[in-house]
């Protein structure tokens, strides 16, 4: 008897799904959804609540609600850093030339063991 999945068609993702789901800059999106999830971990660490993470950061329960469920529409990369330095992170920004030739850079988000 044939399984439901033998007929299944499976695709290698790129390694990031809003490039593969042709998100328009999807570096920068993939970058906030993991800058979020670093505010996400600082915040649960630290055992904040909404409310106070939120005064931490400077922004309303509700955003800090949204942040914590990835609704990340609104946020920029650049508003990410600052929560994440607020929340006590050290947040490094490396600029390099490629290794190989390419026409435009690209944008990451590496965590670099302490």
């Amino acid at each position: 008897m044939a399984s439901k999945h033998d007929d299944m068609k499976v695709t290698e993702g790129s390694g990031n799904v809003f490039a593969d789901l042709g998100v328009a800059e999807p570096e920068e999106e993939l970058a906030k959804a993991q800058l979020a999830s670093h505010i996400r971990e600082a915040i649960k660490r630290r055992r904040l609540t909404q409310a106070a993470a939120a005064e931490l950061v400077g922004l309303d329960q509700p955003k800090v609600s949204a942040l914590i469920n990835g609704r990340l529409t609104g946020f920029s990369s650049d508003r990410l850093l600052r929560c994440l330095t607020a929340l006590g992170q050290d947040v490094d920004i490396v600029v390099k030339a490629p290794r190989r030739s390419r026409q435009r850079g690209r944008l990451r988000v590496v965590e670099k063991a302490a």
